[in-house]
């Protein structure tokens, strides 16, 4: 997996590095401000993006915004951002094209580096991987016309835990439901968002949970 790494601070920036190396990447960019970020992408078309939200020079959300002109200039180019603030602004500008291969991770709350990875390689693969409090805090910016209307309470719930990233057993195991249950529910959620099998379960996943964190 090719990855460009986008942080302001040396420290993080090379522990990255040998963290990704040590799992087989191959970092071929590492950078630390926005400007350098969108050029990498262009160059290098990595297979996923790393970056800080808060880089030179106003550290407020230049790597935010870096993202989005990375993904308009070469779209759909996987990004994950990894920071430790929220910033739901631009947050909703990189899930507004509906092409996925998006992911919000907050750094104090990464304990596992498998966890990490198996986010991170889920980006790369189209997938969407957000932290829960990142969720939280897209969700209230809910509109009024909300197209989740239509799902049950459990809906909800299930199609949460598909915004973090959460296989089927997983959610399973956190809500206490048999892996039939789950799947019983996600075909209701895709019904319900008008979301059908020719557009294949993958990507129907990725939309449904663009839909959410959209609402």
């Amino acid at each position: 997996m090719r990855v460009v790494v986008a942080d302001d601070a040396v420290l993080i920036r090379e522990g990255l590095i040998r963290l990704l190396e040590e799992f087989g990447c191959e970092v071929v960019a590492a950078v630390g401000d926005g400007d350098r970020l969108v050029e990498a992408v262009v160059e290098h078309r990595p297979d996923v993006s790393v970056v800080d939200v808060r880089m030179p020079p106003s550290f407020t959300d230049e790597g935010l915004r870096a993202a989005v002109e990375a993904r308009r200039r070469v779209p759909g180019a996987p990004v994950l951002i990894l920071s430790q603030y929220v910033e739901v602004s631009y947050a909703d500008d990189l899930l507004a094209d509906a092409r996925g291969a998006v992911g919000y991770l907050l750094k104090d709350r990464v304990v596992d580096v498998e966890d990490f990875m198996a986010g991170l390689r889920g980006v790369a693969a189209g997938g969407t991987v957000f932290d829960p409090q990142v969720v939280a805090q897209l969700m209230v910016r809910r509109r009024r016309d909300d197209p989740l209307a239509q799902l049950t309470p459990r809906e909800r719930e299930v199609l949460g835990l598909m915004a973090e990233g959460r296989s089927n057993p997983a959610i399973g195991r956190q809500l206490v439901i048999s892996d039939g249950a789950v799947e019983k529910h996600i075909r209701s959620i895709f019904a319900k968002l008008g979301l059908y099998a020719e557009d294949g379960d993958q990507h129907r996943r990725v939309l449904a949970v663009l839909a959410y964190l959209r609402s």
